[in-house]
């Protein structure tokens, strides 16, 4: 668990579907105060305030901050002005889907490929750095991943992102261990919120579940399995893990080809066709 009436900072909320949000509410059903950050005052206008899944009263509660993470000002400035924390959740990945993603992998959009990778990947590095101080009694840093062993058709850049976040973790886990912060990331399924629809045909990745995950995955509603995983790894329980990546994704990541008709367990199609997901081949 983690600690009560501890302070985490989580990070890249977009709206109340986001990985994110999702991770801070269960913080906070455990007993932690959080503190959300959003890229900025236009985004948090565009994608969070026009939400009407959260009520204005429920919006007011949270306590959100504005951090553009490319910007080493601004995450010093962040850190600077809060007191002591207990850890930090990374959920933010970004790449320009009509250069970085596609049909394609090969670009001629340099600038595009090096923004997606200070975003998605430096940023966590930026992040630890100036977090590191606030959390003086030792701490924990949460990266989200995407399963970065294999490649995914349209996904391209993104997964180069991803693989580069998951050894960039590795790396931190070493430099932080002394200063015992503990740096992991949660490697999730595919998961429908509104960054996942950016990506070309994010609908062939939920079939791609579909027919290899053992567990049937929920692209809606597991958003909180992967929430429950982030608070183990910012927790106590876990004080002896650090430079790994913990899979949550129904097992897919382990399967050889796809499942057998009867190895498959039906039921979810009809989830995912209510938020426009075609799951069907």
């Amino acid at each position: 668990m983690i600690q009560k009436d501890s302070t985490y900072v989580v990070m890249g909320l977009l709206d109340s579907d986001s990985i994110a949000y999702a991770a801070g509410k269960s913080i906070q059903q455990a007993g932690g105060k959080v503190i959300f950050t959003v890229q900025n005052e236009r985004m948090k206008r565009i994608f969070f305030d026009r939400s009407d899944k959260l009520s204005p009263e429920e919006k007011s509660a949270l306590n959100i901050e504005f951090c553009e993470v490319t910007s080493e000002r601004e995450v010093r400035e962040l850190f600077g002005r809060l007191g002591p924390i207990a850890g930090v959740v990374h959920s933010i990945a970004y790449a320009n889907p009509k250069t970085c993603l596609g049909e394609e992998i090969y670009t001629d959009a340099i600038e595009d490929i090096k923004l997606a990778y200070h975003i998605s990947c430096v940023s966590l590095a930026t992040i630890a750095h100036y977090a590191q101080p606030n959390m003086k009694d030792g701490g924990s840093i949460v990266a989200l991943s995407f399963e970065s062993q294999k490649a995914f058709p349209y996904y391209n850049w993104m997964g180069v992102n991803k693989a580069a976040l998951e050894a960039l973790v590795r790396g931190l886990a070493r430099r932080y261990g002394r200063d015992l912060v503990r740096i992991n990331a949660v490697s999730a399924g595919p998961l429908s919120t509104k960054a996942a629809k950016s990506i070309p045909h994010f609908a062939h990745l939920a079939r791609i579940w579909k027919k290899v995950s053992p567990i049937p995955w929920d692209v809606v509603n597991d958003k909180i399995e992967v929430a429950h995983a982030v608070l183990f790894l910012l927790g106590i329980y876990s004080k002896k893990i650090t430079g790994q990546v913990l899979y949550v994704d129904g097992g897919a990541s382990v399967m050889g080809g796809d499942l057998l008709p009867y190895e498959r367990i039906p039921g979810l199609d009809e989830v995912a066709h209510e938020h426009g997901i075609n799951l069907e081949p």
